[in-house]
Order: structure tokens, then C-alpha cells, then sequence
């Protein structure tokens, strides 16, 4: 089936390199300037979940740490309402930890439950580097399976694609300043994981097109890569809205803890599917055809 009358990807090709780059720009700057909100995991001091077993809000939060001079950085309500989330930019010592509980316990009753959470600056900056080593290993092993599958092309176009679904995610928490903490690692990972998915998808239908394909020209390539596509896209789409519906799923009834981790994974899905058409096929197209080019000037030499 020819699918030439559909939406040429290949054409517009600029548009969607233009468009993923003002966002990443965007989360650049605001990372040059405010850098990003990260937890505690990542940023020593202390986190505090405190299990109040009744409704409280946030204000009442608030006035409770204001009364025994220990005000947090952040103060947030989770659950149903009945958990208070604090954290401290400093490490808070065992008899603040037990100040706090006491005053809880005075507050809201014996049913009080506090989880502490505490990273000193070493462990701060170890998990930051790992984090980063754990971006680039996946990176690396991903970029040898894409090649020894594939050519280096394919690697090349997918890698480039993987690390824009990556960075996409890093832009959109930069900018909206949600907090980074290792439920967002986690989540990067995976969605690295998932990304590569999606593409391999594609250029497993683009390597079969080409064995019975005659591609010589520019318009050629153009069309086997629209088709190739457009043959897979149902796949896609049913593929990836199985998976945000799982991810939206855990964001709308699952615990505060995980929120930012299923909200991290919608945007990571949202971004390796979009990614998979607009970013990598027309990155590898762009490498194919210059190939291409190179052999016509070539046969013209020759002639």
C-alpha cells in the first residue's frame, strides 16, 4: 500500500527539529538560571513523611513547624490528605527529628508516623555522578546493540533521539520546577529504556522496506521512510497509549511519593513516541541521504 497520502513527515522534518530544540533551549536557560529543584536525594539535608492519620492542610503544616522554629524549605500534603511532606536544605539532628515528632504526636495524636530521610553533601554529590554514569552506560550499550543490529546510522539517529526524550524530561522539570529526586532517575532510565523501543520498531520496517526497495533518489528515500512509518504507526499508538494509561493511572490514584515518577514517565512516553517519527527517522534519513548523494557523484565521476 502506498501511503504517500498521508502526512509527509519527511517534509516537515525542520518544523520538529526546530520545535524540540526551543524546548530544549528553554530548559537550558532555565537551568543556567535557577538550576534544577532537587530533592533531597540529591541535595543534602533532611526529608520528613509524616504520617498524621487524619486531614491536614498545608497552612496547618506550616503553623506547626513555625511554632517550634523549625520551618522547612519545602512543605507539601500528600496521600489523602492525611501526610505531611517536609523538606529541610539542612541536616536536622536527632533531637529536632524528635521535637517534631513530639509535636506532632501533641497534635494530632498517638497515631503519628515519621519517616526521616537524610543525605549528608558526600552521598549528595556520589548520587548526582552515578546518576549521570547511569545515563551514559545505558547510552553506550544501546548505541553498541543499535549498530551490531542495525548499521551505524540507525545507532547514530536513534542515540540522538534517546537523549533528546531524556533531556525533554530534565527541560520540562527544569521549567515547571518539579522536584528531582531518584524516583525521576528511575524514571529517566526507563524511559530511555522504553524509547528504544518505539525506534527499533520503525527502523526494523525501514531495513525490510529497503531489501525490496530501489532507492536512488532523495524523493525515493523520502517515500520508504513515509511509508515505513506510517505501516508501524498503529503499532505505535496502541503501544504507547497502553503504557500512559498505566503511567497516568499511578499519577492520578497512586501515593505522593510516586506522582513525580508516573509524571516523569508521561512525559518520557509522550517524548519517545513523538521522537520516534519526527527526531530519529528524519536524523537517519538525513545521514542516508547524504550517502546517497555520495555514491550518485560518484557514478557521475566514473561516467
Amino acid at each position: 500500500m502506498d501511503y504517500r497520502q498521508h502526512f509527509d513527515f519527511m517534509k516537515h522534518r525542520n518544523k520538529f527539529f526546530a520545535a524540540s530544540a526551543s524546548l530544549l533551549m528553554i530548559g537550558i536557560i532555565v537551568i543556567a538560571l535557577f538550576s534544577m529543584n532537587f530533592g533531597v536525594d540529591f541535595k543534602a539535608g533532611t526529608g520528613l513523611d509524616i504520617g498524621v492519620g487524619q486531614t491536614v492542610t498545608k497552612e496547618k503544616a506550616e503553623e506547626i513547624f513555625a511554632s517550634i522554629d523549625l520551618k522547612p524549605a519545602i512543605v507539601s500534603i500528600g496521600g489523602n490528605n492525611d501526610h505531611i511532606s517536609a523538606r529541610y536544605d539542612a541536616i536536622l539532628t536527632e533531637e529536632q527529628i524528635k521535637k517534631i515528632n513530639t509535636t506532632m504526636a501533641a497534635t494530632f495524636g498517638a497515631q503519628v508516623s515519621q519517616e526521616v530521610n537524610t543525605v549528608s553533601p558526600d552521598i549528595a554529590v556520589e548520587l548526582g555522578l552515578k546518576a549521570i554514569y547511569a545515563v551514559a552506560i545505558s547510552c553506550v550499550f544501546i548505541c553498541i546493540y543499535v549498530s551490531l543490529r542495525f548499521e551505524w546510522r540507525f545507532a547514530v539517529a536513534a542515540i540522538i533521539a534517546i537523549l533528546h526524550d531524556a533531556l525533554v524530561v530534565i527541560a520540562m522539570f527544569a521549567i515547571f520546577r518539579f522536584e528531582v529526586n531518584l524516583p525521576f532517575l528511575a524514571a529517566v532510565l526507563t524511559t530511555i529504556g522504553y524509547s528504544i523501543n518505539d525506534k527499533i520498531v520503525i527502523f526494523d520496517r525501514v531495513r525490510e522496506n529497503l531489501r525490496f526497495s530501489k532507492v536512488k533518489t532523495s524523493d525515493d528515500l523520502s517515500n520508504l521512510l513515509n511509508n515505513s512509518i506510517w505501516q508501524t504507526m498503529a503499532r505505535n499508538i496502541y503501544t504507547v497509549l497502553t503504557v500512559l494509561l498505566a503511567a497516568g493511572c499511578l499519577f492520578i490514584f497512586g501515593s505522593e511519593s510516586i506522582k513525580l515518577f508516573a509524571l516523569a514517565k508521561i512525559i518520557g512516553l509522550a517524548s519517545g513516541a513523538y521522537s520516534s517519527i519526527c527526531i530519529a527517522s528524519p536524523l537517519w534519513y538525513l545521514l542516508k541521504n547524504k550517502s546517497l548523494s555520495s555514491k550518485t557523484r560518484a557514478n557521475v565521476v566514473k561516467e
